[in-house]
């Protein structure tokens, strides 16, 4: 690994499905880095494309799978070059692991929580199953889960307390980077801030990276250093947090951060008319054109490209 290098970099990603309807063209070229102990948020609708892109990173990849191409680099290296088997046992799981979203659905309803989370060590650190048990209860310690609870079966403990289990099943291994799709979705509003709180004591204490996905931006503004904002299978702009939550840049972006409600400022609520294109057959141009109140001509003749000053923003409004 070169110095400087980030833990992750992804080029040009594309990840295609076959339907009965058509190509969804679910991650079309997507690039970006995550540094080594920082974290990234993927924002956007529903539907855009991020737990796509979180599963091909991780080559998690259906049967419908109908183009899948692209650099996908983990501390330096490009392990798209792997075949599945080696993938499975160099990079699932030791290299990047994932916290599903809806925890109870993730988990084997018929296996104790014990053995779910002490399985990842067992497969991919060989280690005995005592020790793998004792990793356990270490992780399930410090992630804030009562060490009697091991035994426990999901549905036995409550919608916090399974996802407190994932971050453990996920963090057992020691990985470079950790995927978090949607963790707080489904859990009431304290149960958020704790486990929001979990994971920034975690970032701290740990060697380890975040990728976070999710299309609520409030959880992820106080846990996360860089910005990357996904629309119809695209990035569209990505920024260092600070920057990003003070201007960003996209009119997708401003539409976003103007929908939520902000504690110290009195402003009227937007929306964002219309819905997002279609992934069967997107526009030619910027596929946010329909819907941005700052389009021109240009806009739906060609699709803009990524412009670099610090700030990346793939808007005709800032290629000059």
């Amino acid at each position: 690994m070169r110095e400087g290098e980030p833990v992750l970099r992804v080029e040009d990603l594309i990840l295609y499905f076959v339907t009965t309807k058509g190509v969804v063209q679910a991650v079309d070229k997507v690039s970006l880095s995550v540094p080594h102990n920082q974290a990234i948020v993927i924002l956007g609708e529903s539907g855009c494309g991020k737990s796509s892109l979180a599963r091909a990173i991780l080559r998690l990849l259906p049967r419908n799978v109908y183009r899948y191409t692209g650099k996908v680099y983990l501390d330096g290296r490009d392990v798209m070059e792997l075949d599945e088997e080696n993938f499975a046992r160099e990079v699932r799981w030791v290299g990047i692991s994932m916290v599903p979203q809806a925890a109870m659905n993730a988990l084997n309803p018929v296996l104790r929580v014990g053995d779910q989370v002490a399985e990842p060590a067992i497969l991919h650190l060989g280690v005995s199953k005592e020790e793998a048990w004792e990793m356990a209860r270490k992780m399930f310690d410090y992630v804030g889960v009562p060490e009697g609870f091991l035994q426990r079966y999901p549905f036995e403990l409550s919608g916090g307390m399974r996802q407190r289990v994932a971050i453990a099943m996920a963090l057992i291994t020691m990985p470079s980077l950790i995927i978090l799709d949607e963790p707080t979705s489904a859990l009431d509003v304290l149960t958020q801030a704790s486990i929001m709180n979990t994971l920034k004591q975690i970032k701290q204490e740990m060697p380890i990276s975040y990728m976070l996905i999710t299309h609520d931006i409030a959880t992820s503004s106080d846990l996360v250093e860089h910005v990357a904002v996904m629309y119809a299978g695209q990035i569209v702009e990505v920024s260092k947090a600070d920057t990003f939550f003070r201007q960003p840049l996209h009119p997708y972006s401003r539409k976003l951060l103007a929908a939520v409600p902000r504690l110290y400022e009195k402003q009227a609520l937007e929306f964002i008319p219309g819905r997002p294109p279609s992934l069967l057959n997107p526009p030619t141009g910027c596929r946010f054109a329909d819907r941005c109140p700052s389009r021109f001509d240009r806009c739906a003749e060609e699709p803009p490209t990524l412009s670099v000053d610090g700030h990346l923003v793939k808007c005709w409004l800032y290629v000059t």
